[in-house]
């Protein structure tokens, strides 16, 4: 199936329905129709793609084979994902859930048993593992280029998210917090290049929500990893992340944008000959949408090749929830 062939009904248009969007735009996948409880993104949205609208996502999924949708992207807010992808599964071979994947340890189960009971393929939008510049740090960890790693630190430092409707993420019973919606980004991509690890230790502050500033300490055989996260500094702090991992042979950091191998001989700018994409985005916390294309060129690929789902996978996705949410549960209460 060539990938303007490919029909997609699109959940939730807020602020990642419109990357996703744009994405889709940009790989030249018809979005089929798209649902969303304000008239005024719906509007936004079918004007663009010429998509069926739809006030209520349940009835989207129920029209999917009248739609002849070939997958649904689910982008709604996380205390609606679970609902929507089980009833997705239903409908459609391919589901896409934004991340986190779920809210609770319960939906991730109740996903995974659907799955097994639906056959469906999912993935789930753990980003990271598609942004380029982590990629190639998961290349130069598995090749062993470097050498071992010795330590590794990763940061995902946001101004507090005050895009969400209704201010749904800064409600630690809708989001999770910021450790169930940020830090979950490292933490997975961490599990992704090095395994589970053998300890977890967790500290946060007392002063706000829940779970707002967290750091923790991953525990591997030989080498520690550490994760910081925060949303809740003020709104003139420009988002930052990056990471850097000591390997016996160099030191390779990502910072202010640029990715930096680091030797006694000499320091090394990697150029990432990213894509070019013409539809850019703002707001938020995002700045292009390389990983955000790059997750769904993969989607859409397997969609139009019949081939499984591989990558950002709901074993992979529910596992680093899990580790997270009981790690949570154990230091906090």
């Amino acid at each position: 199936m060539k990938k303007e062939e490919i029909r997609v009904g699109l959940v939730g248009c807020g602020f990642m329905g419109n990357m996703h969007a744009k994405c889709y735009a940009a790989l030249g996948v018809k979005i089929a129709a798209v649902a969303d409880v304000r008239p005024e993104k719906t509007a936004e949205m079918a004007e663009s793609t010429g998509a069926a609208v739809y006030g209520d996502w349940s009835e989207l999924v129920k029209d999917a084979q009248k739609l002849s949708l070939d997958a649904i992207d689910v982008c709604l807010p996380t205390y609606l994902h679970a609902d929507a992808a089980l009833a997705a599964m239903e409908r459609t071979r391919y589901v896409f859930i934004e991340k986190p994947v779920a809210l609770t340890l319960d939906e991730c189960d109740r996903l995974t048993a659907k799955k097994e009971k639906t056959g469906a393929e999912v993935q789930v939008g753990q980003v990271i593992r598609f942004w380029d510049e982590y990629v190639k740090l998961a290349e130069y960890i598995s090749s062993g280029c470097f050498g071992k790693v010795v330590h590794a630190s990763f940061r995902r430092i946001s101004p507090r998210p005050l895009w969400g409707y209704e201010n749904w993420l800064l409600d630690f019973d809708r989001s999770g917090g910021a450790g169930q919606d940020l830090h979950i980004h490292d933490l997975d991509f961490a599990i992704s290049v090095f395994g589970m690890p053998e300890s977890a230790h967790s500290v946060r502050n007392r002063f706000s929500e829940k779970n707002s500033f967290t750091s923790m300490q991953l525990e591997y055989k030989d080498f520690p990893v550490i994760l910081e996260s925060t949303w809740d500094l003020p709104s003139s702090y420009h988002f930052t992340s990056g990471f850097r991992v000591e390997f016996e042979k160099a030191t390779v950091e990502l910072a202010a944008g640029k990715l930096t191998v680091y030797t006694n001989e000499k320091a090394e700018v990697v150029d990432m000959a990213k894509k070019k994409l013409s539809s850019g985005s703002s707001g938020g916390n995002i700045s292009d949408l390389g990983g955000y294309y790059n997750e769904l060129e993969y989607f859409t690929e397997r969609i139009g090749s019949s081939l499984p789902i591989e990558r950002a996978t709901l074993a992979d996705a529910a596992a680093s929830l899990k580790f997270l949410i009981k790690d949570i549960k154990k230091t906090f209460g």
